[in-house]
């Protein structure tokens, strides 16, 4: 319920108003833009931690030796790039 403001109070409110409304959308945006940016590092630094992975595995496997990491580490690779 709008309370009974002159026209000078509802002028300041109106301009309060717009003004904190495209702050609010422009920092939205920004946010988005960051998380994007996150999401892209991530699932590169994925990519490369699979490639060595791979080599890693190999290098055991010719070394007739086990793996140090556990392979639920190979599904939290696979989940965080489904997210």
């Amino acid at each position: 319920m709008a309370a009974n403001l002159n026209d000078e109070q509802r002028s300041f409110y109106e301009n309060v108003y717009k003004v904190s409304k495209t702050e609010i959308e422009a920092i939205s945006a920004q946010i988005e833009k960051e998380l994007a940016e996150v999401k892209e590092r991530i699932t590169k630094l994925n990519q490369e931690k699979q490639a060595v992975r791979q080599m890693y595995e190999g290098a055991c496997a010719r070394l007739g030796i086990e793996s140090e990491f556990e392979k639920s580490e190979d599904n939290e690779v696979i989940e965080e790039e489904e997210e």
